[in-house]
Formats: structure tokens, sequence, C-alpha cells
């Protein structure tokens, strides 16, 4: 079969990248022939202002990258086309080049921007679903949702409405993914027809296999910003100066959560920036358990099914998609999100019975087993590249 693979990336790396990359050296590896379309955010830093002006149009209808689509399609012949993200640069109007020229489309939906500017259900703190369901996310727009801007907040919303208007998502898009059951239902109440939206999560390759040491800390990995709930993990870690905890990441709040940590004597909490993967799945797969405080709804952290396949136990909140892949007391525990004691205490707990922690290791490396393999997420992703040209 031969496959385009479409993907907009935005002006700094993220899981959707990594996802997309992952699943087009896996359709390599079992010997499909492959095609991407690629375009970045970081493109408009080169722009003349007259450009950056008319960046809203752009948003709703990229015709360059429409123009782009239907030459690759003309001279490459796919038989299908699987977007990752439209986002800035692309536009949900390429689906149009793909629907002329008869090539069944397949769309991932990494996050909920179909149905929130900001793409995360999330605002000023708290869950915000004010958006949900509306063909003009005006709500969004009032608080300046994207980016912190009215004005982008308005394009993104325009954008919506144009294409929810123009049924571009109900009728142009043929399959979509959803990476879990949670936001199989988030989309369905969003407006997508419910037939069209299948569940098929994502994986992780090459597995590095069940862990052979444990070290004695806890490990958070994930972006520094106020949505994965940074600050209550660092409030939750004030009574447990005892146990190491390693923070691998970096974002918006590092500096504060540093000068935290200094001002609370947090001694055995220890910040590393970015590590190369193959680092970063050593220190994961060394930890006694991660957390994964997010007070978001979230897609589907490849952090945690990180964690399952090295067979490491994980605390997250009781909450969106977390809620639905961590089986409390199973494969990991739940807290009450936004609640640093009680974060505190399961951590506590955790720490304190190490062989119940260790079995529900074993339970995690079994669910990754199941659902999270590259030879499972291929025949799911086949089945569904099949079901788009069936339709």
């Amino acid at each position: 079969m031969k496959l385009l693979l479409v993907h907009n990336t935005y002006q700094q790396p993220g899981g959707e990248d990594t996802v997309f990359e992952r699943e087009a050296a896996l359709l390599r590896e079992h010997g499909h022939t492959v095609v991407t379309y690629t375009r970045s955010n970081a493109e408009v830093r080169d722009f003349s202002p007259a450009a950056k002006a008319l960046l809203p149009l752009r948003m709703i209808w990229a015709r360059d990258a429409v123009r782009d689509l239907r030459a690759l399609i003309a001279a490459e012949k796919p038989d299908v086309a699987h977007f990752h993200n439209t986002h800035f640069m692309i536009s949900p109007a390429a689906y149009l080049a793909c629907r002329e020229a008869g090539v069944p489309v397949v769309q991932s939906l990494h996050n909920y921007r179909l149905s929130c500017p900001a793409a995360t259900f999330f605002r000023e703190g708290r869950l915000c679903e004010d958006c949900l369901g509306k063909r003009i996310a005006w709500p969004g727009v009032v608080h300046a949702c994207y980016r912190g801007s009215r004005a982008l907040t308005g394009a993104v919303a325009a954008t919506l409405a144009f294409h929810w208007l123009r049924h571009t998502w109900s009728q142009v898009v043929d399959v979509y993914i959803a990476l879990t059951e949670f936001g199989r239902q988030k989309f369905i109440r969003a407006g997508l027809p419910a037939h069209k939206v299948t569940v098929k999560p994502n994986f992780v390759s090459p597995d590095p296999g069940w862990r052979e040491s444990v070290d004695d800390y806890a490990v958070y990995i994930g972006r520094l910003s106020p949505e994965k709930g940074c600050r209550d993990l660092f409030h939750a870690w004030r009574s447990l100066a005892g146990i190491p905890l390693k923070v691998v990441g970096t974002g918006p709040l590092r500096n504060e959560l540093l000068d935290y940590a200094c001002q609370h004597d947090l001694t055995r909490v220890e910040f590393v920036d970015w590590l190369p993967h193959e680092t970063t799945m050593d220190v994961l797969g060394q930890a006694r358990l991660m957390v994964f405080p997010s007070k978001g709804y979230e897609g589907l952290p490849l952090s945690i099914i990180e964690a399952f396949a090295c067979g490491v136990p994980v605390i997250v909140s009781r909450i969106g998609v977390m809620a639905e892949i961590v089986t409390d007391g199973v494969t990991g525990l739940h807290f009450t999100a936004g609640d640093p004691a009680d974060l505190a205490a399961k951590v506590r707990w955790a720490w304190d019975h190490p062989a119940e922690m260790a079995e529900m290791g074993r339970a995690a490396r079994r669910e990754y087993e199941q659902k999270y393999t590259a030879e499972r997420n291929y025949a799911q992703l086949l089945h569904i590249y099949e079901r788009a040209r069936a339709g």
C-alpha cells in the first residue's frame, strides 16, 4: 500500500511529532511505501509583515499547502492520506485536495482543537468545556484561550466555524482516530459522526523491555506547565522530603519551580533538562514509580505507556484519559486532581509498599504487551486504512 502521511509541526517539538515519526517508520518496516508532506509553524518567523497579517486566512485555507498536496497526489497516487496535524501551515483545506483526487482521508485526533481553540479543555487553572459542541467557539475568544490573544483565538475559532459550516469535518474525512474511548466520546459530543470515530492508541517502539533493576527515586517526565499539575507536585513533595524525585523536562514554570524547591529546602528534588530519548527511558526504567499529576484531560501521554513498557507503576490524577488508561490499584494509583495532600498520601503509601507496587509494575507491563506494542498497533492501523478505502 502507498500511504501519504501529512503533519504540521509546532514551533516546539512534542509528542505528536514522535507519533508521526513512529507510525511512518512502522509502516515502512512492514513494506509499505510512505510519502510524507510536512510543514512547520516555525516558518512564520521568516514571514513578511504582510504575510503575518494574513495568517488568519491561512489558518482557514492554506493555498500553497493545497497546491503542494495536489501535485504530490498526482505524482505519487497514494491509496490513503493520513493526517496527524493541520494547524496552521497546512489547514483543513488540505483534505479537499485528497477528496478531489479520490484519496481516502484519515485524521488522527491528538488534541481537542476541533472543539477548543486552546486544544486542551483547560483554562485559568481548571478544566473548561465552554466551547464543546459550539459551532462558533466564542467563549474561547472572550477568554483569549489561544496564546493569550483574542485576535489569534478568533482566527482559530473562525477556522473551526468555517469548516464546521462547510461540513469539512463530517463529510470530507473518512475515518478519525481517537487515542482513547474518553477522547472518542468528547469528539462525538463535539459533533463528529460516531460511526467515523474509532479508537487506536499510541504505541512504544522499540520495546525497552522489562527493567532489570530499580533505584530509589520517583520520576516526573513532561512539560513544566500549569496544566500538567507541576505546582501540585511540588506542594505535595514538601511532605515527602525523604523521597527522591527526578524532574525530567522543561517549560514555562521551570524557574518558578526551581525557586520553590530552594525556598522549601527540597534538596532531594533533582531537575534534569530534556534528555535523549534513550537516556530518558533509562531514567524512567529505574524509577520505583512515575508521577503524572496533570490537571487537564490529556490526549494519550506517551510517558505513561512508556512507563508501562518498562514495568513502572504510575500515580495519576483521577480525571480524563489518565483515569481510563491507569487502573487504580492494578497498574498504578489515582489521586484527586488538584489536591497535593491526596497526591502526597498516595506517593507515601506507594513508597512504603514496595511489594504491592512491584506487582502493579508487572501488571503495567502486561497492559503494554496487550495494548501498546508496535505489532498490535500496526494491525489496528492497517484495519483503519482498509476501512477508509472501503468507505
